[in-house]
């Protein structure tokens, strides 16, 4: 598959792009990568707005360059559950679904490159590569459901919230690690939004934050970010 695209058939908007080399552009032959780009459309998102609904008709995919977009379902009586979070470089959009069974919402500020439907979809039949990519990344999703079944079903608060920064020191497109065992990021979720994610209080969530700060497992500074200095500290809290 050949990667030399040549540089003046490459739309201005994705000739400095950071995602090109990541998520599907990077699956992509030099042929189907230069249409594709032709049809990107970028955009940036404030922290809460709403990116997709349930039951939306669905025109377009996308991919997160950066920031955290929640993923949520909604109940018969309104209230919200979260079912999950994704991260830069991840594919936003069900394949092959004409209508969006969750709410997606930017979780921090987000910026997206959105593709159309049709285009992605077509190209998955004729990419292997990109079908295998987005197969990985429903098998990451995966894992990471069963890992989270366990950790609502038997772990202590001082576990859930260890686990979660974990998650967001793994995954977060903001993280920026500063050594092999350490890394730092700014909280993407409201202390309200942990609460609800991981079925705990508010107070339980501040409490416990406040308790890893105080065994230097954690530093907060800011009320946001979160700097670990050493990651196996709190893999252990996490009773990983």
């Amino acid at each position: 598959m050949r990667r030399d695209i040549q540089k003046d058939a490459v739309p201005v908007l994705c000739a400095s792009c950071e995602g090109r080399n990541k998520g599907i552009c990077s699956t992509l032959d030099c042929e189907q990568f230069v249409e594709l780009a032709r049809t990107s459309r970028k955009s940036a998102a404030a922290s809460g707005a709403a990116l997709l609904g349930e039951a939306e008709r669905i025109d377009r995919y996308a991919t997160i360059l950066s920031g955290v977009v929640k993923l949520t379902k909604t109940l018969s009586d309104g209230r919200q559950q979260i079912v999950g979070l994704q991260f830069a470089p991840d594919f936003l959009g069900r394949p092959y679904r004409s209508e969006s069974t969750l709410n997606a919402e930017a979780a921090t500020e987000v910026v997206l490159c959105s593709f159309p439907k049709d285009a992605v979809e077509r190209m998955m039949q004729e990419s292997p590569e990109l079908e295998r990519q987005l197969y990985r990344q429903a098998l990451d999703e995966l894992d990471e459901a069963r890992e989270w079944m366990v950790m609502l079903g038997r772990k202590t608060a001082s576990e859930k919230i260890a686990s979660l920064l974990v998650m967001f020191a793994r995954h977060a497109a903001s993280s920026d690690t500063t050594g092999r065992n350490s890394a730092r990021f700014d909280l993407p979720l409201s202390r309200a939004d942990i609460a609800d994610f991981l079925g705990l209080t508010i107070e339980t969530v501040s409490r416990q934050l406040t308790r890893l700060r105080n065994d230097k497992i954690i530093c907060i500074e800011n009320n946001r970010l979160i700097i670990v200095p050493d990651l196996r500290r709190l893999n252990a809290r996490a009773g990983n």
